[in-house]
């Protein structure tokens, strides 16, 4: 696993041994940043300057691309601690620390109060139901605002929440990619 595009293309991300984490394959990654930066409601300055928040972070994948192809920071939340580790071990590797800020704890309840992210991506364990809790969760706190692309890689018959029409809808193996505006 790597970072694909920007200031650190080709860099390698560590993830914990076992079945802990799913990041997120290489190229799903590439057609979801492909998506975020060619569609119509998309573009460069999706991601360039933006905060975005990486929930269920798990290595980082998803945050760090993002900041490696010109977002200003970004906030991770995970809360299994052998991902703490490698997604710790990732910003350190990209000398990203003054721009990330990790949380360690439940996505469903994220405790203390956000600020909205220009995008907000979702990446749960496939089959726990956690993606319509974890939105619900995310929006009461802060974290989703007027204007936030909320981002969603789940289980292609995993239940999603109801924010109407999808921008982009793709299936990527067992993978489904949806990113929804606000």
């Amino acid at each position: 696993m790597r970072i694909i595009a920007g200031a650190w293309r080709g860099r390698r991300l560590t993830a914990p041994d076992g079945a802990v984490t799913r990041p997120t394959a290489d190229r799903a990654r590439q057609a979801l940043f492909d998506m975020l930066l060619h569609a119509p409601w998309g573009g460069r300055a999706v991601v360039e300057g933006a905060a975005v928040l990486d929930a269920f972070a798990g290595t980082g994948a998803l945050g760090l691309e993002a900041l490696s192809r010109g977002a200003a920071q970004a906030v991770f939340i995970e809360r299994e601690p052998a991902a703490l580790a490698a997604l710790r071990a990732n910003i350190a590797a990209c000398g990203a620390a003054a721009r990330c800020t990790v949380l360690a704890g439940d996505v469903t309840r994220p405790g203390s109060a956000g600020r909205p992210c220009g995008v907000v991506f979702l990446d749960p364990p496939y089959g726990a139901g956690l993606l319509p809790p974890a939105v619900a969760a995310l929006s009461d706190a802060g974290w989703i605002g007027p204007g936030t692309l909320i981002v969603a890689e789940h289980g292609r018959d995993e239940a999603v929440p109801d924010l109407g029409e999808p921008l982009a809808d793709r299936a990527h193996g067992a993978a489904r990619l949806r990113v929804w505006g606000t």
